[in-house]
């Protein structure tokens, strides 16, 4: 008897969804989202299935003249429209936007990740994360303040899945996939055509994480990069670790690197707090243990520090999943400042050091990509922090919402956040392709 073949991505649409099922049938009642927020988040035990959490929310993308909803007394409007998956967001002396439009590297053959790899590429790419990367920087431009650019011009391409930029004298530096590259830069200027040059390489290869974002210090003779993980929890092994899941701090002069804190499993948006003068990043924390573990969070830096992953989580709260086990590193583990909710994707980081929004003063925007390995969706959201004397202070605060549909579909995931030059908040939304404009409604 002879069988019928069936078409390999029918096959593996077939058997996504059984999984998909599988998972669903074995996950936990989660907790209300709120519980993993703040200084003292709940940590509930650990709960491993055979198959992990899996809930996709189907990107489809704006309908025309849909927004995302703004708290009460904001006002939201699309500030630039017909982007190529733009993730992150920096703005210019002059109060230009650059805007990244990228996504993640192809793999090296070599690095395949099984079938756990297959079918978190499958699910990845329902939840709009698996465009080719545009490998591109876009420059925005609203010189009559109407909240709409009115201009938007490829500004510098041919890069590596570019994402961090930081501009220090008269260069321009941006941290592509594998390394820090820079440009010549003169104010005004609304396309660059040298090539970047190399000042120093970064972790690639597999690339799991494969996001660099990137500041300057104040003085300028320092870069600090965020490098993620290449795993969950060193599924292979620590030798494919090595400069990961840490802050790297990078002699501008001359190129050299050395760890600046240690133990983030993905440290990616990262500013300066102007208040206490330290360095602050959001972490998106590790999978499969459970609908609220573990919380990402947001944290001040400590230099030398090191934050845990991959032996433990929040503090010093063991993994077992982690062979061997290693109690020195556990013990000098610190416990992060802030929690920012399991599985919510926090990217975007920024503080607020304008007036446009007094209410918003000194405190800071996060921007929650969404969840994907949650049986209750959690982020999808742009939230608001405040602080008091550089700390956080309260709970966290809704500022953009209404990115999921009510079918649970995605209309928008957003990314990067930053303030332009009027004291506004602009979001980068990598599946609605729009920079979005926060301001006071009146």
């Amino acid at each position: 008897m002879t069988i019928a073949r069936r078409p390999r991505h029918r096959l593996a649409l077939a058997v996504s969804t059984a999984v998909l099922g599988l998972a669903a049938c074995g996950s936990q009642e989660p907790l209300p989202p709120i519980a993993g927020f703040g200084a003292d988040p709940t940590l509930p035990a650990p709960r491993a299935g055979l198959f992990p959490t899996v809930r996709i929310a189907p990107a489809v993308g704006w309908p025309v003249g849909a927004t995302p909803v703004p708290a009460q007394g904001l006002r939201v409007q699309a500030f630039a429209s017909g982007l190529d998956h733009p993730r992150w967001l920096y703005r210019l002396p002059n109060g230009d936007i650059l805007v990244a439009e990228t996504n993640a590297p192809p793999k090296p053959p070599e690095t395949s990740e099984g079938i756990k790899g297959f079918f978190a590429g499958l699910f990845m790419k329902r939840a709009g994360a698996r465009v080719p990367s545009p490998d591109r920087i876009s420059l925005l431009r609203d010189a009559d303040g109407d909240g709409v650019a009115e201009l938007k011009t490829l500004f510098l391409q041919n890069l590596t899945s570019p994402f961090g930029m930081a501009l220090v004298g008269d260069r321009l530096y941006v941290a592509n996939a594998d390394a820090v590259v820079s440009v010549p830069y003169e104010t005004g200027q609304t396309v660059i055509t040298a090539s970047p040059v190399r000042l120093t390489g970064l972790p690639a290869g597999r690339n799991h994480h494969w996001t660099k974002s990137l500041v300057a210090s104040a003085d300028g003779t320092k870069l600090y990069v965020g490098v993620g993980s290449n795993s969950n929890v060193a599924d292979h092994g620590m030798d494919e670790e090595i400069h990961r899941a840490a802050i790297l701090e990078i002699d501008r002069s001359t190129g050299a690197s050395r760890v600046y804190a240690g133990g983030l499993r993905n440290p990616v948006g990262m500013a300066w707090n102007a208040q206490s003068g330290l360095l602050w990043v959001a972490v998106n924390e590790r999978d499969e243990i459970g609908d609220d573990l573990v919380p990402d969070y947001m944290t001040s830096v400590t230099p030398g520090a090191f934050y845990g992953w991959p032996w433990s989580y929040y503090g010093q709260t063991v993994d077992d999943r982690v062979k061997p086990l290693n109690p020195a590193q556990v013990a000098r583990a610190i416990r992060p400042d802030y929690a920012l909710g399991a599985h919510t994707a926090s990217l975007g980081l920024t503080f607020y050091d304008a007036t446009l929004m007094p209410r918003f003063a000194h405190g800071a925007f996060v921007g929650q990509h969404g969840s994907w390995n949650r049986s209750v969706p959690n982020g999808y959201k742009v939230i608001f922090v405040p602080f008091t004397d550089g700390k956080p202070a309260g709970p966290p605060q809704d500022v953009l919402t209404g990115f999921l549909n009510p079918k649970g579909e995605a209309q928008g995931r957003p990314v990067g956040v930053q303030i332009d030059r009027t004291g506004s908040l602009l979001v980068a939304d990598d599946v609605g392709n729009v920079i979005w404009r926060v301001s006071p409604a009146d």
